[in-house]
């Protein structure tokens, strides 16, 4: 019985990781109808940097030293900083649900970039996945119709590429830094950029002229900084740590799956068929290289 739950419990820790981060699209959308979103997302990073204020002195044995610095300053600048500019910007324009889409081409776009800057090998199936995975997001825009809440999903859509594009340099750094950093330590230091990143912004006119925000949504930043950037991150953590990431790094494409559903139920988003064609599309890239990464991990065990 005991075994069973140790086996069990990494499982539903990245399952409940995987629907905290399919809902911040979702609560990031709703928060939008009423507060700006530099304003929405100072407070999340505000609220994640409280988080970690209770472990301020473990930063001080960090072994941090001259040479990780530009990369950690990369890191940041990726994420949480540009990420969070572009995707702000893509759900101003598109819907939860199509936004949550885009974010299953994370796992290629990592994959090229190692290929590009960590000499991993890129192979003409990881290329194929890729295109029919871009295929399908370009789809998935040109099948939506503008609405009030999604008045551009085309522009959108490519936003959110973008912001995939960031967040693939986010975890190319990432993966560089915690060789000697603890992933941790890493993402307070996240946390905090993004804080004085944003904080200046605060002061720009539009975002000074909003009125004050009610109760709910600042229950909703409150929920977007403690439960998505800080809460679900100790989740993942802790799933990855009990079970390989190669199998780990498969339940990311789970996100939309909680996205489009919370979308349905919280913001009444809808898919039309063109739209659900596009969505197979999009996963079909992205599950044609997952098939050739298992394969290479049963060859490596194997050798």
């Amino acid at each position: 019985m005991v075994a069973a739950l140790k086996n069990i419990l990494p499982i539903l820790a990245l399952l409940l990781a995987m629907a905290l981060w399919g809902s911040s699209f979702v609560a990031m959308k709703y928060s939008f109808r009423e507060l700006h979103p530099i304003a929405v997302l100072f407070g999340r990073m505000a609220v994640a940097t409280l988080c970690f204020l209770p472990f301020l002195g473990s930063y001080r044995r960090m072994p941090l030293t001259k040479a990780h610095v530009p990369i950690l300053i990369l890191m940041c600048l990726c994420e949480p900083c540009l990420y969070f500019v572009f995707e702000a910007a893509a759900l101003m324009y598109t819907s939860a649900s199509q936004a949550s889409m885009i974010s299953t081409m994370l796992p290629l776009l990592v994959a090229l970039s190692a290929g590009l800057f960590l000499g991993e090998r890129v192979t003409l199936r990881l290329l194929a996945g890729f295109a029919l995975a871009a295929v399908g997001a370009l789809w998935l825009g040109y099948a939506a119709g503008g609405t009030e809440d999604a008045p551009n999903p085309l522009l959108g859509n490519l936003l959110e590429f973008l912001a995939m594009i960031c967040a693939a340099g986010y975890t190319i750094s990432m993966k560089y830094l915690t060789k000697d950093l603890s992933s941790f330590h890493l993402t307070g230091l996240q946390a905090f950029s993004g804080l004085i990143f944003f904080a200046p912004m605060l002061a720009l006119p539009q975002v000074r002229q909003m009125p004050p925000p009610s109760l709910e949504s600042v229950l909703v930043v409150v929920y977007l900084g403690v439960v998505v950037s800080f809460g679900a991150y100790a989740l993942y953590n802790y799933g990855v740590s009990r079970i390989p990431v190669s199998r780990a790094s498969a339940f990311i494409n789970l996100i939309p799956v909680f996205s489009i559903l919370m979308g349905f139920i919280f913001l009444g988003e809808r898919l039309n068929l063109q739209q659900g064609f596009a969505c197979v599309a999009v996963l079909a890239g992205v599950l044609l290289t997952q098939h050739e990464r298992r394969q290479n991990l049963a060859r490596g065990l194997a050798a």
